[in-house]
């Protein structure tokens, strides 16, 4: 079973690299179906595992998703990505891959910025950040 132990922090970086590159366009593994965030990208705890995956509560992520939504079958796509309480599900929904792209980079340097605020960079445990440390963003 996996444990999700990674820096909380250089996973965000990453996964803003990730999307500024590119890496939620059309996969040639699965060119049918739009990729989604996070849990088509190296961000994912379980990507690319075809067994022994581990439970989305252990993963790093799931300190930003609202306590009440961690027990869903994915709580990744509860995560509020805008000021007006956006989620990647309701972005899914209702938005653009060029809308939910542009909030979820926005998002991305948020939280950066925020755990870098605070201090928090590759040489300290960031498993102890909570989301009271860390500001909500504000899209303009």
């Amino acid at each position: 079973m996996l444990h999700d132990d990674r820096n909380i922090l250089q996973v965000l970086k990453s996964e803003l690299d990730f999307v500024s590159k590119g890496g939620y366009g059309r996969s040639p593994r699965t060119p049918w179906r739009a990729q989604l965030i996070f849990e088509d990208s190296p961000s994912c705890m379980n990507y690319d595992a075809t067994s022994d995956r581990g439970p989305c509560t252990d993963c790093t992520l799931i300190q930003f998703v609202p306590p009440e939504r961690q027990a869903e079958r994915v709580p990744c796509r509860y995560i509020q990505l805008t000021a007006d309480g956006e989620t990647l599900l309701d972005l899914y929904n209702g938005g653009t891959q060029q809308e939910l792209e542009d909030a979820l980079m926005a998002w991305l340097r948020k939280r950066i910025t925020a755990l870098e605020g605070v201090g928090l960079d590759s040489e300290v445990d960031s498993s102890r950040v909570t989301r009271k440390d860390i500001p909500s963003p504000r899209i303009h």
